[in-house]
């Protein structure tokens, strides 16, 4: 059973920071590139950020450019999303999805590519 989980949500005022990360059971990430997608209350799901299986190809979506960023440690085989500068309109459950026929240096900002998703984690940002 192939299962991501998310970790690192919580609860963080206007222009706080928080980083979330993403890891696997049952297969290794590195060879994939990862989504990061959240989800309001009543909205659809969004694409957020995603990097590519080597890391040498990131993208963002307009409203987080400037404030968030995605890495992923090799090493420890986990993917990150480092939130800065959060907004209210920042609030949502964040999911990371794993693309596993991804092409190396690209990687997808809809879901439809992503086959294996965690279960979330929750993020608000309130004063």
């Amino acid at each position: 059973q192939l299962e991501l989980v998310e970790s690192g949500g919580g609860l963080v005022q206007p222009g706080g920071s928080l980083r979330l990360s993403c890891k696997a059971s049952g297969f290794g990430l590195n060879y994939y590139a990862i989504g990061w997608f959240r989800q309001a209350p009543g909205k659809e799901r969004e694409g957020v950020s995603c990097i590519s299986s080597g890391g040498g190809t990131t993208n963002y979506a307009d409203s987080v450019k400037g404030r968030f960023a995605t890495s992923r440690d090799t090493g420890t085989d986990t993917v990150y999303l480092l939130l800065n500068n959060l907004k209210a309109e920042d609030t949502a459950v964040y999911y990371c999805a794993a693309d596993v026929l991804s092409v190396e240096a690209m990687c997808e900002m809809t879901t439809d590519p992503y086959t294996y998703w965690g279960q979330g984690t929750q993020v608000t940002v309130s004063s």
